[in-house]
């Protein structure tokens, strides 16, 4: 292993410091979020900030799944998936519908994807 002596190394110059201030300082967003569509974003990120919230997603991104099925795989009691679907709901995340005596719930695909579309358009 041989070493490099100092007269090798390429000096910084104004120029060399310019170009690492522009990659290191390049804008996160790709363009400014309305105010107003910020705070819907930022109320469906939120809802997704709960580890269970993004299991119940996950449960229910195949299809329609009723509510009584949701409890086992999360290993959370009733009352408990029962506010986390109601937070997803509040968020616009996921729909229910009541049918007898349990609610069946499926993902919003548009809002899903309103959300990726956020991340891809300005990250």
């Amino acid at each position: 292993m041989t070493k490099r002596s100092i007269a090798t190394i390429a000096p910084i110059t104004s120029t060399t410091r310019d170009a690492d201030a522009i990659a290191c300082c390049t804008p996160l967003l790709a363009g400014p979020i309305d105010g107003a569509d910020a705070a819907v974003l930022a109320k469906a990120f939120a809802a997704l900030g709960d580890p269970v919230r993004v299991q119940l997603l996950g449960l229910l991104a195949n299809g329609e799944v009723c509510a009584c099925d949701l409890v086992e795989p999360v290993g959370k009691s009733q009352p408990t998936v029962s506010h986390h679907l109601k937070v997803l709901s509040e968020a616009g995340l996921i729909h229910g519908e009541k049918r007898g005596r349990w609610v069946w719930y499926s993902v919003v695909g548009e809002r899903v994807a309103a959300l990726r579309g956020a991340l891809a358009d300005h990250v």
